[in-house]
C-alpha cells in the first residue's frame, strides 16, 4: 500500500508538468503572433498595402513579354537577329529583308556565294528569344512611385522561363522580390504571368505553309506564269524587221506584274468568298488565318536576260534571204533564257497579331526551282536530338582576366541548338547529345557572343574566355575631303560589326584584329550621255523582183538614254587593325581617311576606285 505521503508527492509532480506545459503553449503563441505581426507579408505577399508592388512588377513581365512577342512575330520568330550576312552580286539579298525597318531574318533564301540556307527557328528558339529579352528588360521595371510613399523595393537577379502555347505564352520568372516599409516587410519570389497572344498558332501555320512552299514550290509556278505573261520568253512573230525591247522596261513591266500577282496569292480558309476567277490564285492548303503575300520592286532582286544587252533586247529576223519575201516568209524568232530570284514576305494574321517571314523564291532558267526534298526520311527530320542528351558536360565561363562570369550556354550539333542552361558561379553542368564537332554558344551580358568546337563524344569539359564588349561611337574624319554618308566595317572573322554614318554611328566591338574598310560617299554628276545609233538590214523587196533576189535596205534608230550616277566614291581606304580594349574603355574611336576628288567623268569614277584599294584606314587612339 501507498503511504500518504507518496500519493501527495505523485500528485504534485504531475500538477508541476502540467503547468511548465502550459506556460510553453502561451510562449509558442505569442511567438506566432510576433512572427505573424513582424512578418506577416511573408505568408501573403499580395495583401496589404505591397500587394499593389508585386501587381505593379507582374504587370511589368506581361508588357515587357508583350514586346518580346511582338518582336518575334515581326521578325520571323526571332527577338534578337544573328549578324547579318551580306549580300552580293550574284545573290543581293543578305540573310536578312528589311521590312519597315525591321531587319527579317529569311526562312531560305540564296548566300552571296550562291548557296542555298535555310534558318527556319524552332519553338525552342523562340522561347529562348524571349526569355532573353524579358529578363534583360526587367531591368528597367521603375519603382520611384513606390519609394516616394516610403516603400523600399529590391529586387533581385531574375531567372525567366517561357513557353508559347497556342493561344497565351505563360512566362515564368523566378526573382526576389523584398518590399519594406518601417516595421513591416514582404518577400515573394515567383511570378508567373499568362499572355494573351496567338504567337504559337500563328509561328505553326506559317511553318506549314513554308513546307508547302518546299515540297510543291507555288510561288515559283505563279512566278514562271507571271514571267510569260509579262515578258518576252520565247515564240515567233512574222516580220522582216528585227524585234527589240527595251532591256529596263522588260525589267520594270516583269517586277510590275510580280507584285500585282504575288499579292493576289490566297490560302484556303473559311474567312473569305471565293469566286471562280478567283480560284488561280488560291493555293490547296487549308489554313485557320489569313495569309498575305507581298513583294515589292523596291526589294533586292536579280534579274538576269541571257541573250538580251544592257540596253536592248533585239530578235533578228529569219527567211529574208531572196525568193521568199515574195511569199511574206519572212519570221521573227526569239527565246530569252531568264534568271529571276526575288523576296517574298509571308504574312499569318489574326487582328492586329501578325507572323511574318520572307522566302527567297528563286526561277532557274525560265523554270521553277526543284523542290526541296522536305517529305524523304520524315522520321530523321523530326528527330529532336536535344531530347536525345546523353553525356554530361562541365561548362566553365571566364573573362580576360580569368575572373569566373555568369551566361546563357547552347550547344549546336547538325541543324539544332539545345538550350543548356545558365551557368551559376561561372560553372554549368548539363546534359548533352554525343556529337562530334559541335559548338558550344555563350552569350553573357557586356560580352560578346562566343562560339567554341566541343566534341562530347570525347570532351567532357569546357573552358570558355569571354571578350568584354563595348558600344563604341564611330568618329569619321576625312582629311581633303567631306564627311557626308559613310560606311564603317570592322571585320574581325567571328565578330564584325558596321557603322552607317551618320544615322548610325554605334558599334558593338571587342579586342581583336580587324580588317577596317571605310567607304565615303558623296553627290555626283557624272552621267553616261545618250546615245543614238542606226542600224540597218537588207530585207526581200515583195512583189516579181523578190523571186529574182531583189531586197532593200531597211533601218531603224536604236537609242540608248542617258544614264545618270548620283552617288560616288569620295573617299575611305583600307587597313589591318589591332583594337586594344583600353581603345573601346571611353566609348569612342576616332577613325581618318583621305578623301579623293569629286568624280566628273568616269575615268575620274575609275580613279577614285583605283586610289581607295592604296588607301590605308587610320584609328586614333
Amino acid at each position: 500500500m501507498f503511504k500518504r505521503g507518496e500519493v501527495t508527492g505523485c500528485a504534485r509532480g504531475k500538477n508541476g508538468q502540467v503547468s511548465i506545459f502550459f506556460i510553453v503553449a502561451i510562449v509558442i503563441v505569442v511567438g506566432v503572433g510576433i512572427y505573424f505581426f513582424a512578418f506577416r507579408g511573408n505568408l501573403n505577399g499580395e495583401s496589404g498595402s505591397f500587394g499593389e508592388v508585386y501587381n505593379y512588377y507582374e504587370g511589368c513581365i506581361s508588357q515587357e513579354s508583350l514586346d518580346a512577342i511582338s518582336l518575334a512575330e515581326s521578325q520571323g520568330g526571332r527577338v534578337y537577329v544573328n549578324e547579318i550576312e551580306a549580300g552580293s552580286d550574284f545573290a543581293p539579298f543578305g540573310s536578312e529583308l528589311n521590312f519597315l525597318g525591321f531587319s527579317v531574318p529569311y526562312w531560305y533564301y540564296l548566300s552571296g556565294n550562291g548557296l542555298i540556307k535555310e534558318q527556319v527557328p524552332k519553338m525552342n528558339d523562340i522561347e529562348m528569344d524571349i526569355e532573353r529579352y524579358v529578363k534583360s528588360e526587367l531591368s528597367n521595371c521603375r519603382f520611384d512611385s513606390f519609394n516616394e510613399k516610403g516603400i523600399t523595393v529590391n529586387v533581385g537577379e531574375p531567372r525567366v522561363n517561357v513557353k508559347v502555347q497556342d493561344s497565351k505564352v505563360v512566362v515564368n520568372v523566378n526573382a526576389d522580390l523584398v518590399v519594406s516599409k518601417d516595421e513591416e516587410r514582404s518577400k515573394k519570389s515567383s511570378f508567373n504571368v499568362e499572355v494573351d497572344s496567338l504567337l504559337g498558332s500563328l509561328y505553326k501555320q506559317a511553318k506549314d505553309i513554308y513546307d508547302k512552299e518546299k515540297s510543291d514550290s507555288f510561288l515559283e509556278n505563279y512566278s514562271v506564269d507571271v514571267l510569260r505573261l509579262y515578258a518576252p520568253v520565247d515564240g515567233v512573230e512574222i516580220g522582216c524587221s528585227p524585234k527589240v525591247w527595251k532591256t529596263r522596261e522588260v525589267v520594270d513591266e516583269l517586277q510590275k506584274g510580280l507584285e500585282a500577282n504575288i499579292g493576289a496569292i490566297k490560302m484556303k480558309g473559311n474567312y473569305y468568298s471565293i469566286n471562280d476567277k478567283d480560284n488561280y490564285f488560291v493555293v490547296d492548303k487549308q489554313v485557320e488565318f489569313p495569309t498575305r503575300f507581298l513583294y515589292s520592286s523596291q526589294w533586292p532582286s536579280k534579274i538576269e536576260i541571257a541573250g538580251a544587252g544592257q540596253e536592248l533586247m533585239v530578235a533578228e529576223p529569219q527567211g529574208n534571204r531572196a525568193g521568199l519575201g515574195v511569199l511574206g516568209f519572212c519570221y521573227v524568232p526569239y527565246h530569252f533564257v531568264y534568271d529571276v530570284s526575288f523576296p517574298v514576305m509571308i504574312q499569318v494574321y489574326q487582328g492586329e497579331e501578325v507572323f511574318q517571314f520572307p522566302v527567297v523564291s528563286i526561277i532557274d532558267k525560265n523554270l521553277p526551282r526543284n523542290a526541296l526534298l522536305s517529305t524523304i526520311e520524315p522520321d530523321f527530320r523530326e528527330f529532336d536530338l536535344c531530347e536525345s542528351a546523353s553525356e554530361y558536360i562541365e561548362v566553365k565561363l571566364f573573362d580576360s582576366q580569368l575572373n569566373p562570369v555568369d551566361g546563357e550556354v547552347s550547344y549546336s550539333c547538325f541543324d539544332e541548338t539545345c538550350s543548356l542552361g545558365e551557368s551559376s558561379g561561372g560553372v554549368l553542368d548539363a546534359k548533352v547529345p554525343s556529337c562530334l564537332n559541335g559548338q558550344i554558344i555563350v552569350r553573357a551580358d557586356g560580352y560578346a557572343e562566343k562560339i567554341q568546337l566541343l566534341s562530347t563524344n570525347e570532351e567532357k569539359t569546357a573552358e570558355v574566355i569571354l571578350d568584354n564588349e563595348y558600344d563604341v561611337k564611330i568618329n569619321l574624319e576625312v582629311v581633303g575631303g567631306k564627311s557626308g554618308l559613310a560606311v564603317v566595317s570592322f571585320d574581325g572573322g567571328e565578330k564584325s560589326a558596321s557603322a552607317f554614318l551618320p544615322d548610325a554611328d554605334i558599334v558593338k566591338l571587342s579586342e581583336g584584329f580587324y580588317n577596317v574598310s571605310v567607304y565615303v560617299y558623296g553627290n555626283s554628276s557624272v552621267s553616261i550621255p545618250a546615245s543614238t545609233s542606226r542600224q540597218c538590214h537588207e530585207v526581200p523587196k515583195g512583189g516579181i523582183f523578190g523571186i529574182f533576189g531583189g531586197s532593200s535596205e531597211e533601218c531603224f534608230d536604236l537609242t540608248i538614254p542617258e544614264t545618270k550616277i548620283e552617288s560616288a566614291l569620295v573617299g575611305g581606304g583600307v587597313s589591318q587593325l589591332y583594337i586594344f580594349k583600353s581603345d573601346l574603355e571611353d566609348g569612342e574611336l576616332g577613325v581618318r581617311v583621305q578623301g579623293l576628288s569629286e568624280p566628273e567623268s568616269l575615268e575620274d569614277l575609275q580613279y577614285n576606285y583605283e586610289s581607295f584599294a592604296l588607301q590605308g584606314v587610320e584609328v586614333l587612339y
